[in-house]
């Protein structure tokens, strides 16, 4: 039926051309809706990626987390038997641990403290792909040194702009003295303000209660010709409960489930998405109404001539079609619910049909 429509005369086409000052505010309207859901995806987003990214800088095959982890900011540990264990599967070549918490540090200028996320890992193995942290792991080897989140927020101190121009940055950590040894690039996000990777032993006396057999994550690198897939279902099936085993890209949909389903941000970004959606579908019911109203002679004539109520309608749709670009796949995939029938062409339509 569409195709045929489009052979004969353009009549929704020209219908719309006719007012182009209409048309005009029309599309500042449309475009008005596009931009208020695209820059409420946007930010979203942003946020979501930034509150991963340290899970995807993560160097592993397969992790091993605790069931009750749910985010960076309040994490759960594990015993590290359990991933020692894993060792004994085949496929597995190497792993890793990382003890993860938060620690205050303290601005030396400001002397007031911050919470900052600490990551403890092994510096003869680093867990992460960053070739910053790579290159400077060497220096965690000592006891107190540790390497500094440059992209943090700026209360943590002028760390990057003293230890470029020094090469040396003295603070205290959980009121013990340490020494920046080396920076790398993350950024805050949700989960904490800025990172500060120390070695696993450092770690351990920045938190003297934590257990050393106690670990938050552990990273599974497995040989070149195993089977991801297949290694893992062993993992779930063999290993007790208390572990979960997931993938990189699993663990960090662990964390962004819990900021988008668990606090009120995906809410609040969902609802500023919906708002622009219903802005958009009143602005088209709005130029559609109007459209009808003006023409209806013109529609009667038609129908007097023996055009039917279809093709009508069809004109209608076409109308319709021009406009309502706002209501995208990506869009609809997010947000099935604004997966609704075509409201403003269901009310137009009483007002023609009336």
């Amino acid at each position: 039926m569409f195709s045929k429509l489009f052979r004969k005369t353009p009549l929704a086409w020209r219908q719309l051309m006719k007012e182009k000052t209409r048309l005009a505010v029309a599309v500042a309207g449309i475009t008005f809706a596009d931009m208020l859901m695209f820059i409420q995806l946007g930010f979203e987003s942003a946020l979501f990626d930034a509150a991963v990214k340290p899970h995807r800088n993560l160097q592993a095959d397969l992790v091993l987390i605790s069931p009750q982890f749910q985010t960076l900011f309040s994490v759960k540990n594990f015993s590290r038997e359990r991933l020692y264990q894993t060792l004994g599967y085949e496929g597995v070549q190497s792993v890793n641990s990382v003890y993860i918490s938060t620690g205050q540090w303290r601005n030396p200028e400001t002397r007031l403290e911050r919470a900052i996320l600490v990551w403890g890992v092994d510096p003869a193995q680093s867990p992460f792909k960053s070739p910053e942290i790579k290159q400077n792991q060497h220096h965690l080897k000592q006891l107190y040194q540790v390497l500094f989140d440059q992209a943090g927020r700026p209360e943590y101190g002028a760390v990057g702009d003293i230890f470029k121009r020094t090469g040396k940055f003295d603070t205290e950590l959980n009121s013990k003295a340490v020494f920046v040894k080396g920076l790398f690039t993350d950024g805050a996000s949700f989960a904490a303000d800025g990172n500060v990777i120390t070695s696993d032993l450092t770690f351990l006396q920045l938190f003297p209660q934590r257990k050393p057999d106690r670990i938050e994550v552990g990273l599974i690198t497995l040989k070149p010709d195993a089977d991801t897939e297949k290694v893992r279902s062993q993992l779930v099936n063999g290993l007790p409960k208390d572990v979960r085993v997931l993938t990189p890209e699993e663990f960090a949909k662990v964390e962004r489930t819990y900021w988008e389903a668990g606090t009120g941000i995906g809410f609040i970004f969902g609802l500023g998405t919906r708002v622009g959606f219903i802005v958009g579908i009143v602005i088209v019911y709005q130029i559609l109404y109007s459209d009808v109203s003006d023409h209806l002679p013109e529609y009667a004539t038609l129908k007097a001539m023996g055009y039917t109520d279809n093709y009508l309608l069809g004109v209608l749709i076409q109308t319709e079609s021009a406009f309502m670009g706002f209501k995208t796949p990506a869009i609809e995939r997010k947000y099935p619910a604004l997966q609704v029938p075509d409201v403003a062409v269901n009310a137009v339509r009483c007002r023609l049909w009336r």
